[in-house]
Parts: C-alpha cells; sequence; structure tokens
C-alpha cells in the first residue's frame, strides 16, 4: 500500500483547538470531527504543504508554528500525517471546506480520528517545552 503524505494543523487560542467538521461528501473521514490539514503535493515541503492548506482551508498565514510529530492514519488510503501546532497566525479564519469550523477544549476534544487524539495528548504532554 502507498503510503500518502499529509499535514495537519492545530491552531491553538488558550485553552482551545480549531477542529471541523468534515462535509459527508469528502471520500476520507466523511462527517467526522477532525483537525483540519490536506495531503501534501508533489515536489512540496511539508512547510510548503502547511502554509498552502491553511490558505486553501482557512484562509489565514501561520506566524509562529511548530513541528510536533508525524502518525500514520489508516482510512481508504494509508496516510502519514505531520502535525504542527500554529500558535500566531494572520488572516480571519474563514471555513472553505469543511462543513464547520469551530473551537474545542484542549481538555475534552470530540475528535473523530484517533490519530488526531494521539497528537493531541503529544500536544499537551510537550506543551510546557513548547510554548
Amino acid at each position: 500500500m502507498t503510503v500518502k503524505e499529509c499535514v495537519s494543523f492545530m491552531l491553538v487560542n488558550g485553552d482551545k483547538v480549531l477542529v471541523e467538521q468534515r462535509s459527508l461528501h469528502k471520500e476520507t473521514d466523511p462527517g467526522l470531527i477532525t483537525l483540519p490539514g490536506g495531503h501534501i503535493e508533489l515536489g512540496e515541503t511539508r512547510e510548503q504543504a502547511l502554509v498552502r492548506e491553511l490558505m486553501e482551508e482557512l484562509e489565514v498565514v501561520p506566524n509562529t508554528y511548530y513541528y510536533l510529530c508525524s502518525l500514520h492514519h489508516p482510512t481508504q488510503e494509508l496516510q502519514l500525517i505531520h502535525y504542527y501546532i500554529v500558535l500566531d497566525w494572520s488572516g480571519k479564519l474563514i471555513s472553505r471546506e469543511a462543513d464547520e469550523v469551530m473551537w474545542c477544549s484542549l481538555s475534552e476534544p470530540q475528535i473523530g480520528i484517533e490519530a488526531d487524539r494521539v497528537a493531541l495528548r503529544e500536544m499537551k504532554r510537550m506543551e510546557g517545552l513548547l510554548i
């Protein structure tokens, strides 16, 4: 099975993280609450994909961000998701691809993907070292 590389990002605002409700028409994880992100395109670095996906999905540009970890997510394809924490951004958050975006408490995230839940736990564990 071919591994498809992706980026996902955690926009953090105090004790909240931005999550999205995926469209029911999406091929991958339809209708689930997830961290936003997308596929890395051919010839693109992870950071280039991060910047492009943030603009495509939310119309924001990251100012301060950190790489957190990479995790596999088996779905219709095997994804290797590279997670980033975004602490500061420019632009107004506008949902362009998901049915809805919302701020979710870091203490009670309602995330539908195990890899996203693991990444959130890792972010909380590393919080004092990264921020």
